[in-house]
């Protein structure tokens, strides 16, 4: 396979870790069973508390600091993002100097409203923090950065250290799966609940993975769902996962069952009422999905909530054939988000917009302008998600310029993504840059190295459908069912999927 370059020579090898004789969580050091291990170390002995936090000491005096941590390590693990930035925050009050709280806190809000300036502070202090704990926040603070190599290296130093940790391989996995490195995820994943069976957000993380890898597996992707349910009995979230992942398999009555008894659970629970919304608008019941939108738009406590429902809602108009409405609605959500600061979804209505664009000529503006956009810092944004999504207008530039016979205008833009994938060294921008060179080769009717360089974006339903069309090109009927699997359990309301599957695709070329 042609890579620009090799992820596994990057990236620690889940199969090389040593594997516990016992199937039980990592047990935790206290200070008294720990030496320093530097002269910076020492200088903080005195200040360290005997700790249970990812089985190491941590620099604080604050036990409240300490049991603060934990509570929103723990939260977000559970996917509790907002609870856990304020269980972090509150641990900075009690206790300025303590790096680790700092880290946590940008960590946890890098997916929501980014804190850089949380992540700056937590870097300046862990250059006095034990040595473990400053492993720890080398990994929360890199993975926030535009070039991803220290956020590799500082994984592999965690998870040589503490190969056992279920915390550390969780963390750690959960960001390759971010990353669209599913495979390993998932074999992470799979080591932690040998080492504990009972460590539920792993099960979470697998669910979606086994149907979401290049061999999914719906059946079992439920199952650890369930698994997760039951561990967590009482919680929304187990049923909003299981709501989604039974809408991917094409389960819409079981999508809305599970929406519905995570609102039992939470009443105010958005992503399951907005979740309602979006099984009902695949399902073409456009008049209960507009009903379920207005819920959630009506239980929206922030900015970002209310626009993404608000996005769903215009994409709900393209199902329903009203493409001009759609449009015009995605407009004006655009401009609510710009007023509102919020970059996030102004990214993600700007990008359904360019997709979904009537004609080449506006296609072409709105991605250009998107281009000049995210080309520079981008308040709000952090670097690790603005590379990215300049990665991905770059792939559609490419993919649009392809569809209308000018490949030649794609030559500056390849280079654009290759100088990116370089500098960042970020898998999906890597993804992105190699699907951008497939939809080239396929123009140019060489279609073993398409199939090659699509395969690399298995979460883009249109360029999963142009894997099927390459494969079907070369004769190879076993591959092309393959990919077409692959995209049957992508089935999300995204304009990616409606592109995919109601307008015209690869497959027509």
């Amino acid at each position: 396979m042609n890579r620009f370059f090799c992820k596994s020579a990057l990236l620690l090898l889940p199969a090389a870790l040593p594997v516990s004789a016992l199937a039980c969580p990592q047990q935790t050091v206290s200070v008294a069973d720990s030496e320093p291990k530097s002269p910076a170390d020492a200088s903080h002995a005195s200040a360290l508390l005997v700790g249970h936090v990812f089985a190491f000491p941590v620099a604080t005096k604050s036990v409240d600091a300490q049991k603060l941590i934990e509570t929103a390590l723990d939260q977000y693990e559970n996917v509790l993002l907002e609870n856990s930035v304020e269980s972090a925050r509150k641990a900075t009050e009690k206790d300025p100097q303590f790096a680790l709280a700092y880290a946590v806190w940008s960590f946890a809000a890098r997916r929501n409203q980014p804190n850089p300036e949380a992540a700056r502070k937590a870097e300046s202090l862990a250059a006095t923090a034990p040595a473990d704990e400053r492993l720890l926040v080398n990994f929360l603070t890199s993975v926030q950065k535009d070039d991803m190599l220290p956020a590799i290296t500082a994984m592999n130093d965690l998870l040589a250290r503490f190969p056992d940790d279920r915390h550390a391989l969780y963390l750690t996995s959960e960001w390759l799966y971010f990353q669209q490195d599913y495979d390993r995820s998932v074999k992470m994943m799979e080591r932690i609940i040998k080492l504990d069976p009972n460590f539920a957000p792993a099960y979470n993380m697998l669910g979606y993975a086994k149907v979401e890898t290049g061999d999914p597996d719906p059946a079992k992707a439920i199952a650890y769902l369930k698994k997760y349910a039951e561990l967590q009995p009482g919680q929304p979230n187990p049923e909003d996962s299981l709501g989604e992942v039974s809408r991917y398999a094409g389960d819409d009555r079981g999508s809305i069952e599970h929406y519905k008894a995570a609102l039992k659970f939470s009443p105010a629970f958005v992503t399951s009422q907005t979740g309602l919304g979006d099984t009902y608008s695949l399902m073409h019941d456009f008049s209960s999905a507009a009903a379920e939108y207005d819920k959630a738009l009506a239980m929206s406590t922030n900015n970002r909530d209310r626009l993404h429902v608000e996005f769903q809602k215009a994409l709900m108009k393209f199902w329903a054939g009203r493409p001009a409405e759609g449009l015009q609605a995605l407009a004006d959500a655009e401009q609510k988000a710009h007023a509102a600061h919020e970059p996030y979804s102004q990214f993600e209505i700007q990008q359904a917009s360019a997709l979904l664009a009537l004609t080449l000529k506006q296609r072409i503006a709105k991605l250009q302008e998107m281009e000049r956009i995210y080309s520079h810092p981008v308040e709000g944004m952090g670097e690790s998600d603005r590379n990215p999504s300049l990665a991905s207008i770059w792939r559609d530039q490419v993919r649009v310029q392809v569809e209308h016979n000018h490949v030649e205008a794609t030559t500056e833009t390849i280079r654009k993504l290759e100088r990116l994938a370089a500098q960042s060294r970020d898998l999906i921008v890597e993804n992105c840059y190699e699907s951008a060179r497939g939809y080239v080769f396929f123009a140019q009717k060489d279609y073993a190295s398409a199939q090659d360089e699509l395969s690399a974006d298995p979460h883009s339903p249109i360029a999963i459908n142009w894997l099927v069309a390459a494969r079907e090109k070369l004769g190879d009927q076993k591959g092309a069912e393959s990919a077409r699997l692959r995209l049957k359990y992508l089935r999300a309301p995204t304009a990616e999927w409606y592109l995919a599957t109601q307008a015209k695709t690869a497959s027509a070329h």
